[in-house]
């Protein structure tokens, strides 16, 4: 039996420094990846409300309120589609913070994609009703899509810590 990850150890420290927060989690190509991170640690139940793995455009556009149109011109790839995500998760769970991902775990001819990729999003419902968005990409040239996966579950984890502790400093 392995210990929970450092990510999920720090992560929980973090959300529960007072003022406690709360996180949910919406996945596409991590496959639930984010979740089982953050679960990994006791006690995450006292921070962690659930989340949601939407790989389906439809699933997306019904759970999340994703855009159709403009998820679709992009095949749910894109800053915008994970930034949609995050806010959704936000509102389906009614978290004080949300983090998504999505992308390609494998390069897609259809798509012209030649090396995966993938966004991740981290939105946070502060008070008075202040919505913080923001995303990244990572690139993961030569990465096999169990690799991918991981990869961008702990770059989304890692973005997430990073704004905690940048908050968390200035209170």
């Amino acid at each position: 039996m392995s210990a929970p990850s450092s990510l999920a150890v720090q992560l929980k420290q973090l959300m529960l420094r007072p003022p406690a927060l709360t996180l949910a989690v919406a996945e596409s190509l991590t496959c639930g990846r984010v979740q089982a991170r953050v679960g990994e640690v006791s006690g995450a139940s006292d921070f962690f409300l659930g989340g949601i793995t939407a790989y389906s455009l439809n699933q997306k556009v019904e759970h999340l309120r994703v855009a159709r149109a403009s998820a679709q011109r992009v095949n749910s790839v894109s800053a915008k589609v994970a930034e949609q995500m995050a806010r959704g998760v936000c509102a389906l769970f009614g978290s004080d913070l949300g983090v998504a991902t999505t992308g390609y775990a494998e390069p897609s001819t259809n798509w012209k994609v030649r090396e995966p990729f993938a966004w991740w999003a981290v939105c946070h419902r502060a008070e008075r009703n202040l919505v913080r968005v923001f995303s990244g990409r990572v690139e993961c040239p030569g990465a096999s899509r169990i690799e991918v996966q991981a990869m961008i579950a702990d770059a989304a984890l890692g973005e997430l810590l990073e704004y905690l502790r940048a908050l968390r400093a200035r209170k």
